[in-house]
């Protein structure tokens, strides 16, 4: 006799509320400015208002939403000064680990040739979200193979930050998606051909344009 399936197991409330309110503002479907409440994030997750208030706590710890008693939660918008930030960690990061990882194995090129592909696919969908997942999937892999877990750890921390920025960015310029795309072809190609100096260049300039839409200039 066929025993029944053992039901699926949800995770805890406060846990599906902070997934569910943390996706959003990182696809942007909650936008910087945006005043959520208690009662319709209960709502919307299916759960009573106590898990809502923890997972918000988290969130604001996070420095994704600030908190006001009796009123709710603003998420908070992605600043230039956080932006400008993040581009300056990644470069000193990145520019690194690149030169770390030239001479390339040859698993890594087939994983970044793989990374592009996916890029490509995404962009040509228009899911800005996913687009912006692949593009820091792409470099989070280059910083992976440099060797270091605790600049490794470091990079994985800046993901939250990145993701929502890389979304903004896109909304504010589409046509950075194509030529992220260009660049990161770029980058792979010096990697593939081993000249680390010509691979940090290509890592400076990418996010040089980073930052240069970030000071509202062209890109």
């Amino acid at each position: 006799m066929r025993m029944p399936a053992a039901p699926v197991r949800q995770p805890p409330a406060a846990e599906r509320v902070y997934a569910h309110v943390k996706q959003a503002v990182l696809d942007r479907r909650y936008e910087g400015g945006t005043l959520l409440t208690e009662g319709e994030l209960a709502d919307a997750v299916g759960v009573s208002r106590t898990p809502v208030r923890e997972a918000l706590l988290k969130l604001e710890m996070e420095g994704l939403l600030r908190l006001y008693p009796k009123k709710g939660a603003l998420v908070l918008a992605v600043s230039a000064q956080e932006i400008a930030d993040v581009v300056e960690t990644r470069l000193l990061v990145e520019e690194f680990a690149v030169r770390r990882a030239v001479p390339a194995p040859p698993r890594l090129i087939r994983r970044l040739a793989e990374l592009l592909d996916e890029h490509r696919k995404c962009a040509e969908s228009g899911d800005l979200a996913e687009v912006a997942a692949t593009d820091r999937r792409f470099h989070a892999e280059i910083v992976r193979h440099a060797g270091n877990e605790i600049l490794s750890r470091l990079y994985d921390q800046l993901r939250d930050r990145q993701l929502r920025m890389g979304v903004a960015v896109m909304h504010s310029h589409p046509d950075r998606v194509a030529k992220n795309i260009a660049e990161h072809a770029e980058l792979l190609d010096a990697i593939r051909a081993g000249d680390a100096e010509r691979a940090a260049a290509c890592v400076r300039r990418h996010l040089g344009r980073v930052r240069v839409l970030v000071r509202g200039e062209q890109g």
